[in-house]
């Protein structure tokens, strides 16, 4: 009995952190938009302007402008842009690919948790001294 405490105290603590860990890096994808770098741009000339409602929403779009290739995110509720280079891409790439990875370890924590629990021991839901519940 008391390893399966001292168990589910270890578990616990590590299910905290880990929550605490995922809070942290789960954000909006503008958030990590801006983490990486890309800048929030108003579009101001007439071809941005008729740029900005091609682009598909939520997403980031590869994009040719003047010789040069850029990363683009439409927000149209605010009438802006999300916009960067490749570096800033790849930067943005890396922050969704460890987001994705702290999500991850986060259920596989809560699976784990729910695992040690060991409801067995408690007979289940159809053990004795559960009939007079129902």
């Amino acid at each position: 009995m008391r390893k399966s405490i001292t168990s589910f105290k270890f578990i616990s603590a590590l299910v905290l952190l880990i929550i605490a860990v995922g809070c942290a890096s789960i954000q909006h994808k503008e958030n990590l938009l801006v983490s990486a770098g890309f800048k929030v741009i108003t579009p101001t000339k007439p071809d941005q302007v008729a740029l900005l409602p091609t682009l598909p929403a939520d997403k980031v779009t590869r994009i040719s402008y003047k010789g040069k290739t850029y990363y683009v995110m439409p927000d149209r509720a605010h009438n802006v842009a999300y916009v960067g280079g490749p570096k800033q891409y790849r930067a943005y790439q890396q922050l969704r690919l460890q987001n994705q990875l702290a999500n991850e370890n986060l259920e596989a924590a809560e699976m784990n948790q729910a695992a040690a629990m060991n409801w067995g021991m408690w007979g289940g839901w159809n053990g004795p001294g559960w009939y007079g519940w129902y």
